[in-house]
């Protein structure tokens, strides 16, 4: 949605107004970003629930949320699903993952990868761990990691039908 907002207000007016219509919608505030765009800058609103947001949910926090952002400037308001393969940053998306398949990037290699796929185990302020493939936990420095996100596994369809 496009339109100019008078004023110079900051992204943490967003994130603090976003996070009161999250609350009232029993919706999670997963993100408030300003994204500077060759059309303009995109205020960009991450919501989530445990089985997910639909649509409606998205158009009914963005309905909610706009009211609330005259003071902040941006040309477009984004509201959308973080998605399933969302980065995993914080503590709480840890525990959200905690025993899934994750796959970790490094900015620079550890013992000659710098991509490790594994089970993810533990996480706190000094590492990562996983367990690999070969049953052998490996733990990462969380400053040598980049990014850590699911891997998400796609069932095929035709396998599906023709083992019925």
């Amino acid at each position: 949605m496009k339109g100019k907002r008078p004023g110079g207000g900051s992204v943490q007016m967003a994130e603090e107004a976003a996070a009161r219509i999250a609350a009232e919608q029993a919706l999670e505030l997963v993100e408030v970003t300003l994204q500077k765009e060759p059309q303009g800058k995109t205020l960009c609103i991450y919501i989530d629930q445990p089985n997910g947001v639909s649509l409606d949910d998205c158009e009914r926090f963005h309905k909610a949320v706009q009211p609330l952002l005259e003071a902040v400037e941006y040309d477009f308001l984004e509201v959308s699903s973080p998605g399933v393969d969302r980065p995993i940053k914080t503590q709480r998306d840890f525990e959200k993952n905690r025993g899934a398949l994750v796959e970790v990037k490094l900015f620079a290699p550890i013992d000659g990868a710098k991509l490790y796929q594994g089970t993810l185990q533990d996480m706190d302020e000094a590492d990562v761990t996983i367990a690999l493939a070969d049953g052998n936990k490996k733990a990462l420095p969380r400053k040598s990691v980049a990014l850590i996100k699911p891997v998400i596994i796609f069932e095929d369809d035709d396998d599906a039908q023709t083992e019925q």
